[in-house]
């Protein structure tokens, strides 16, 4: 059995992580840019606004914006494969690639995350028990993607 309100309180969550907010509304965790409440800093507004030699630059931090990407595509895709039974092994190591990108495989790796973002909600939004690994995944997916929102945009500020 599935509990509405956790799962809707989820879902609107991971919906600002990788939307952004919506005009009008307040946000759980994402700030608002302009000074009238306007702006979108969720992960595919910030993706969207960035070239492929921008999204390549591994900045003082060390790792790209495409590297960080990519790697979210990879953890969604790997969430889902894992609901459905497949326990791996996963290459983690090489989840990271590509680093470097031209404006195709920019737009790919973008598409990429669209793709796997869509996926992993589709799954969460017909989940009929939240037992606890249930639970502890969507939790870990959910503080996963923050963690390289936050990361990205760190890296965005660098990038100027």
């Amino acid at each position: 059995m599935t509990n509405p309100q956790i799962m809707d309180g989820w879902m609107h969550v991971l919906r600002e992580t990788f939307e952004g907010g919506q005009p009008g509304q307040g946000t759980a965790f994402l700030d608002r840019t302009q000074s009238d409440g306007s702006g979108n800093h969720g992960l595919f507004a910030t993706l969207d606004a960035l070239s492929a030699p921008q999204a390549s630059d591994p900045t003082a931090l060390g790792l790209s914006v495409a590297a960080h990407a990519a790697h979210i595509a990879f953890h969604l895709e790997v969430l889902v494969r894992w609901a459905s039974g497949d326990r791996g092994p996963f290459d983690w190591q090489s989840s990271f690639s590509p680093a470097v990108v031209d404006e195709a495989q920019w737009a790919q790796t973008r598409e990429r995350v669209r793709t796997a973002y869509q996926r992993a909600r589709d799954l969460a939004a017909h989940l009929e028990v939240l037992d606890a690994d249930t639970v502890g995944g969507l939790a870990a997916m959910l503080a996963h993607a923050a963690y390289h929102l936050g990361a990205i945009r760190q890296t965005v500020k660098l990038i100027g």
